[in-house]
């Protein structure tokens, strides 16, 4: 895979922003709510986020929901933020060819990697997923979702594919994972989206840039609203059937 995989200039700006930007802080929330009741009840001795970009995420696995997590990139832009903040364990890794035997996980995670895929190289990705987690093993997901909301930060960030729930469980389950779970998310910010990317900036013209720039306050807890809204709606067990992003939750099969 090649090594602009991801825009190197977008760490720091993820770097920036992880820890308090109302996207970030809002699909954390709507993640866990997914997750937790599967995480529930079962044995985490070693887990991997596939794709780990700066370590935040893995940060706050290790430290706040004491799991075993081992964070993977294949950039060192990301994997240096990670090794400053005090991510433990970091390992400069190739999703397509992971150094890891078979079966050596009980969790997966690969948060917003896959777009940054070309299309068809995620069913590789998904086999090394597969391959490396334990008969029984949970498998959580988060990507882009719709080609249809492609935007300026999409370009910037180079991003490459997005995804419909239809596809994105076809590719899963073609692997030896089964489906838990899978709900579109950051919806009800769907129509502004729209709007923004579609209208907007085409109008303008400008080149691409990033969207996680911070905004005003009161934006920031608007936005951050609507997310902490579909974060309740999703713990109470239901999906969301449109969205900006997909996420996933699933089983490697016995």
């Amino acid at each position: 895979m090649s090594h602009d995989f991801m825009n190197p200039a977008e760490f720091a700006n993820i770097a920036l922003s992880e820890r308090d930007f109302w996207w970030y802080r809002g699909m954390r929330e709507i993640l866990f709510r997914m997750l937790d009741p599967y995480l529930a009840g079962r044995t985490i001795a070693r887990g991997l986020e596939a794709g780990c970009g700066t370590g935040y995420f893995s940060l706050l696995l290790q430290k706040e929901r004491r799991l075993p997590v081992i964070p993977a990139d294949i950039s060192w832009e990301g994997l240096r933020y990670a090794r400053e903040m005090g991510v433990e364990r970091p390992v400069e890794a190739d999703i397509m060819d992971l150094p890891f035997a078979g079966g050596s996980f009980d969790l997966l995670l690969s948060i917003d990697v896959l777009a940054h895929l070309k299309p068809g190289e995620e069913h590789r990705a998904f086999g090394e997923f597969a391959r490396v987690l334990r008969p029984g093993g949970l498998f959580v997901l988060r990507t882009s979702a719709l080609d249809i909301l492609r935007s300026r930060h999409s370009q910037f960030a180079f991003e490459r594919q997005r995804f419909t729930r239809r596809r994105l469980m076809g590719s899963v389950v073609a692997t030896g994972i089964r489906v838990l779970r899978c709900s579109y998310a950051n919806s009800l910010l769907l129509p502004a989206a729209f709007f923004k990317f579609r209208i907007w900036e085409p109008l303008l013209r400008r080149p691409p840039a990033s969207g996680v720039q911070p905004v005003a306050p009161w934006l920031d807890r608007i936005f951050h609203g609507a997310l902490a809204l579909e974060a309740a709606w999703i713990g109470a067990g239901r999906n969301f059937p449109i969205g900006q992003s997909l996420v996933l939750i699933g089983e490697k099969i016995v």
